[in-house]
C-alpha cells in the first residue's frame, strides 16, 4: 500500500487534512461514550449523554435507532462529521454487538484507520479480537484507548503484554497511567513531556496540563504523591527499556499501535487520543477498484455505498446511502454516473451526518463520508464516478449463520412483508431468501439479536406484527460456476434451492454433510460462505 505511495503528488489540502477512521471494541467497553466525548470535543454537541442516562436525560447522539436507546447498546454503524483542530475527522462508530459483526465488517472498508478501544479491567475481549483480525487483513492502521483507568484495572505492563501477544502487534505508550482506581490521578503524555490530571468534578470539561520539563522536573512533585511519583518514574524507566519508540511509518503499515491510556467518561485522555489520530493517523487512502487503483488525489469525483439505512426517519420511508468519497472535489448538484446500471444520477440533496441530525452538504472531498437519499437504487458494493466504469471491490458478504422462516401476523400482508425484508435484504440489515419451492421467505443473519431488531423495525416501520419461526434449514451457500453445470445442480436439488434479493442461486443446507455430498457430486461448483457485495 505504501509503496505505491512513494511517487505520488502531495496531496491537496483540504484532502490531506481529513482522517476517516473507526471505532472497534468489544460490547461495553465504552466506544458510545468516547464517540460521545470526540463530538464534544470537536464543538459538535454541547453537552454529553450518557449510553445508560436516566430516563430521558441525554440520549447519546449515536444511538438513534429505538431498540439502541432502550438497551443501551449500538446497533448500527452511524457516521459523523466534525472539525477538531485543523483536522477534519470521519468519524465511524460501529456497532460493537457481536451480532452485528457483518455491518462492521463492511464499515471496516470504507475507514482508513481504526481506534481501538479497551477497558483497562478486561484487556482484549473475543470481539475485540475478531474485530482486529479484519483491520488486519487490510493492513488498517491502529490506534488504542485503554479506557475505565478510573476503576479498578490491571498492570499497565500487563495489558500492554496481552495486546502484544494476542494482536501480534507492536505496542508503544503514548501516555502513562498515574495510580489506578480511586488513586488514578491521571497520566503522563509521554510524546509531550506533559502532566495531565484529571478532573472528577466536573465530566464535561477537559483535565488540566502541566507542562514539565522530563521525569526530573521538581513541579512534578508538587502534583503527584511522592508514592506514585516513585512508582512512575520505575515504570517508565522500564518501559523505555522494553517497548519500542514511536514510529509513524510502522503505525501507517499497520504493524504498530500507540496505547493512550484514559477515561472518557471523564472526558480524561481523549483529547491527547485526538491529538494522536491528526498526527499519525492517515491521511485518505488509495482504493483497490477494477480495473484500476482510485487515487484520493484524482481531480475526478469517485465513491462508494458502504452501508444502507432505511426508515432513519420513519414519516418519511427514506432510505440514506452512506458513501465513501474515494477522489477527488464533490459539489452539490452534481451528475454521477451509477456503475452498476450506467445510468446518471443527479445528487442533489446529499446530507452530512451527526448521528440522527444531518445537514445538507454542499461539497465533500475524498475521505469523506455522505448520504445520500434515495428510493432504492443506491445498494451495498455500488460504485459513482463521473463517467468511468470503476467498481470498488472487496466488500464482503456473509453466509448467515441463523436461518428461520417469516410470517406476517396478518396473512393479507403478504405484499407488504414482502417489501419490508427485501428492504433490509438491500440494507444488508439480513439475508432474506425466496425458496424455489413453497411460499414465504427464509431470513438469514449471524446472531439471534438481529431477528428481534429486525421484528421490532418491521413493526415500528412498516405496523407489521411478524413472527419468525425455526427453519430445517442452518446454513446457506452461494452456488457458484458455469451455466450449465448450475441448471443441473438446480434441477437435481429443488428442495434445497433459493433465491437471494440479487436473484443469485442459494444453496440452503441442514447438515455439513449437505455441502460434503454437492462437492462430491458437483465437483465442477464451488460452494462459497462469502459473496462479493452487488457485483
Amino acid at each position: 500500500m505504501l509503496d505505491a505511495a512513494r511517487n505520488r503528488p502531495e496531496l491537496p489540502a483540504e484532502i490531506a487534512r481529513r482522517r476517516t477512521f473507526a471505532i472497534i471494541s468489544h460490547p461495553d467497553a465504552g466506544k458510545t461514550t468516547l464517540t460521545e466525548k470526540f463530538l464534544l470535543f470537536g464543538g459538535a454537541i454541547q453537552m454529553a449523554g450518557q449510553v445508560r442516562a436516566k430516563g430521558e436525560a441525554r440520549r447519546t447522539r449515536s444511538d438513534f435507532m429505538a431498540m439502541e436507546k432502550d438497551r443501551g447498546i449500538s446497533v448500527s454503524a452511524s457516521a459523523m462529521s466534525f472539525d477538531f483542530k485543523e483536522f477534519r475527522f470521519n468519524l465511524v462508530d460501529t456497532p460493537g454487538h457481536s451480532d452485528f459483526s457483518e455491518d462492521t465488517y463492511r464499515t471496516l472498508t470504507a475507514v482508513d484507520a481504526a481506534v481501538m478501544v479497551i477497558d483497562g479491567a478486561k484487556g482484549v475481549e473475543s470481539q475485540t479480537q475478531k474485530l482486529f483480525e479484519v483491520c488486519r487483513l487490510r493492513d488498517l492502521p491502529i490506534l488504542t484507548f485503554c479506557n475505565k483507568m478510573d476503576r479498578e484495572s490491571r498492570d499497565t505492563f500487563e495489558i500492554i503484554d496481552e495486546i502484544q501477544e494476542n494482536l501480534a502487534i507492536d505496542v508503544t505508550p503514548a501516555s502513562w497511567p498515574i495510580g489506578m482506581g480511586r488513586d488514578f490521578i491521571g497520566c503522563y503524555d509521554i510524546l509531550r513531556d506533559r502532566l495531565e490530571l484529571m478532573d472528577r468534578a466536573d465530566r464535561n470539561r477537559v483535565a488540566e496540563t502541566i507542562e514539565i520539563n522530563g521525569l526530573d522536573d521538581p513541579k512534578l512533585a508538587e502534583h503527584v504523591p511522592a508514592a506514585q511519583l516513585e512508582q512512575l518514574k520505575e515504570e517508565l524507566e522500564m518501559a523505555r527499556e522494553l517497548l519500542p519508540t514511536l514510529d509513524r511509518k510502522a503505525v501507517l503499515e499497520g504493524t504498530m499501535t500507540p496505547i493512550w491510556f484514559g477515561s472518557a467518561i471523564n472526558s480524561f485522555g481523549v483529547k491527547e487520543l485526538m491529538d494522536g489520530i491528526g498526527t499519525y493517523g492517515p491521511e485518505p487512502q488509495i482504493q483497490t477498484a477494477e480495473p484500476r487503483q482510485i487515487m484520493p488525489e484524482e481531480t475526478k469525483v469517485s465513491g462508494f455505498v458502504f452501508k444502507v439505512q432505511a426508515n432513519m426517519d420513519p414519516k418519511h420511508r427514506d432510505r440514506v446511502a452512506f458513501v465513501r468519497m474515494a477522489s477527488g472535489h464533490f459539489k452539490r448538484g452534481m451528475k454521477l454516473t451509477h456503475v452498476r446500471t450506467k445510468k446518471p444520477m443527479a445528487i442533489s440533496n446529499p446530507v452530512l451526518f451527526l448521528a440522527s441530525d444531518r445537514e445538507l452538504a454542499d461539497e465533500a472531498w475524498a475521505g469523506d463520508i455522505i448520504g445520500i437519499p434515495n428510493h432504492g437504487q443506491l445498494r451495498i458494493g455500488d460504485t459513482l464516478t463521473e463517467g468511468e466504469a470503476l467498481r470498488v471491490t472487496g466488500i464482503p458478504s456473509f453466509a448467515p449463520e441463523l436461518l428461520q422462516g417469516v410470517r406476517a401476523g396478518d396473512p393479507l400482508k403478504a405484499k407488504h412483508l414482502e417489501k419490508a425484508l427485501m428492504q433490509f435484504a438491500e440494507e444488508g440489515a439480513a439475508k432474506v431468501f425466496k425458496p424455489s419451492i413453497g411460499s414465504g421467505f427464509v431470513v438469514g443473519v449471524v446472531g439471534a439479536l438481529q431477528f428481534e431488531v429486525l421484528a421490532s423495525r418491521i413493526e415500528l416501520e412498516y405496523g407489521l406484527p411478524v413472527r419468525f419461526e425455526s427453519s430445517q434449514f442452518t446454513s446457506a451457500r452461494w452456488v457458484k460456476g458455469d451455466k450449465q453445470a448450475i441448471d443441473k445442480f438446480v434441477n437435481a436439488n429443488k428442495q434445497h434451492i433459493a433465491y437471494d434479493h440479487d436473484g443469485d442461486i442459494v444453496y440452503l443446507t441442514r447438515l455439513q454433510w449437505d455441502i460434503d455430498r454437492i462437492e462430491r457430486d458437483f465437483p465442477e461448483l464451488t460452494l462459497s460462505a462469502t459473496k462479493e457485495m452487488m457485483v
